[in-house]
């Protein structure tokens, strides 16, 4: 378990805590709800849940809260169940992103219950607390949200749609930003994250991107280059397929990278080169230098070794066999 030591009165508060390891079963809910009050607070309740849910609590999470954001990523080897349905008013916007497993929101006998299925996301304004159940090997998301900024936007809405969509993928790369960078943030980075964070939900229940928001470049440049890194090996592989994969326009996609001070087309060049670097040590399979030029999308041998001699120093064949490898 780790937490950042900030307080729940404070504007952010951090914590992990993984109660699926051998022994950390019985204490898990107490432990999780401890944390929960400490670092969240109470501006964040937790709902009543079912005793089957407090007595196998066998959950890995990761919580954030900034300002009146709450951000938490869960896996529950177990199920997790509320306690019936609550009473009570609540006026919160929450989103809920399944990337394995279910998550039932309502009862059964609830008008209105709705599932989100594996690779869909759920954004709505919840007035009053209601029931929720997720199935066993659940992996999901939840943001809470400020009404007061985001109910006039979405209303009486339930907005649902896929969690690769190019709204959600730069969404999920600012979260994971957060959660990766809170305990080095003053106050100016806090507002930034937040800021970003409100006008990137904005951009899923709109469905398009304020292109002239300055604050989304970091999270856009971030969710490209997550992009980039899963078709390296592609020829399609582009400026212009990135920025069409994430909906916006190709200026927008090199203005969020010149905001970090590199080029989209640099950046696939050099992650390209890496992978290559790497193959040239890997113990089993590996391919000579043409073979590798080819794979990695460079014009031919002779423009790969030139590029790699460039950034590296050395030429694919020298850097082979300085680390013992037998490069052709």
């Amino acid at each position: 378990m780790n937490s950042t030591g900030v307080k729940a009165d404070g504007p952010i508060g951090a914590f992990s805590l993984d109660s699926t390891v051998p022994g950390a079963v019985s204490r898990g809910f107490n432990a999780f709800l401890r944390e929960w009050q400490t670092q969240i607070g109470d501006d964040f309740p937790q709902p009543t849940y079912s005793p089957a849910t407090i007595r196998d609590f066998r959950v890995k999470s990761r919580v954030a809260k900034v300002h009146d954001v709450a951000i938490t990523d869960v896996h529950g080897a177990s199920a997790v169940r509320t306690a019936g349905t609550p009473a009570g008013v609540e006026d919160q916007v929450r989103m809920y992103v399944v990337r394995r497993g279910a998550w039932a929101l309502g009862g059964p006998r609830d008008r209105g219950q709705h599932i989100v299925s594996t690779g869909q996301f759920l954004l709505r304004h919840v007035g009053r607390p209601s029931h929720f159940e997720t199935a066993p090997n659940t992996t999901a998301r939840v943001l809470v949200l400020p009404a007061a900024t985001l109910k006039p936007l979405i209303g009486n809405r339930i907005i649902t749609g896929p969690a690769d969509s190019a709204e959600m993928r730069v969404l999920a790369a600012h979260t994971n930003m957060i959660h990766e960078t809170m305990t080095d943030l003053g106050p100016a980075g806090v507002h930034a994250v937040h800021s970003t964070l409100i006008e990137l939900v904005k951009a899923v229940a709109l469905r398009r991107f304020d292109n002239a928001e300055p604050q989304l470049a970091p999270a856009l440049a971030q969710a490209a280059k997550s992009l980039a890194d899963t078709h390296l090996a592609d020829p399609e592989l582009t400026p212009t397929m990135l920025a069409r994969e994430l909906n916006v326009s190709l200026r927008t996609l090199q203005r969020a990278f010149a905001a970090l001070g590199e080029s989209v087309t640099a950046y696939i060049r050099h992650r390209r080169l890496e992978e290559a670097r790497l193959a040239l040590t890997a113990p089993h399979g590996r391919r000579n230098i043409s073979a590798l030029a080819a794979y990695w999308q460079f014009a031919d041998s002779s423009h790969f070794t030139r590029v790699f001699k460039k950034r590296y120093g050395q030429t694919p064949t020298e850097y082979a066999r300085s680390t013992g490898s037998a490069g052709n």
